[in-house]
């Protein structure tokens, strides 16, 4: 199990998960877009909640691969008081860059 950063049902920013030869971008989407990716990382998007996204899979098109990439990407999404605490800064000075 992981936990997944969320923001309006969609991620909070763009991620390139990797795994072995597979590479997925995962894109945040406007609410209402839905979930444009295939079939084995829509499976694995929607049980993590996200109701909005984009995805793109890249170089390898190895269901096992693409799969754990996007676990990958999924684990490396941080919200902006992640950010903010990890830096030591506060959550204004992240959003502003």
């Amino acid at each position: 199990m992981i936990e997944v950063s969320l923001k309006d049902g969609t991620i909070p920013h763009e991620v390139l998960g990797e795994y072995g030869a597979g590479r997925v971008l995962l894109k945040p989407a406007a609410p209402g877009t839905g979930i444009i990716a295939g079939k084995t990382v829509r499976a694995v998007v929607e049980l993590a909640g996200v109701k909005n996204i984009r995805v793109k899979s890249l170089r390898s098109n190895n269901p096992t691969n693409v799969i754990k990439a996007t676990f990958e990407g999924l684990k490396s999404l941080r919200t902006a008081e992640q950010v903010a605490k990890i830096r030591g800064i506060s959550v204004e000075q992240v959003i502003k860059g």
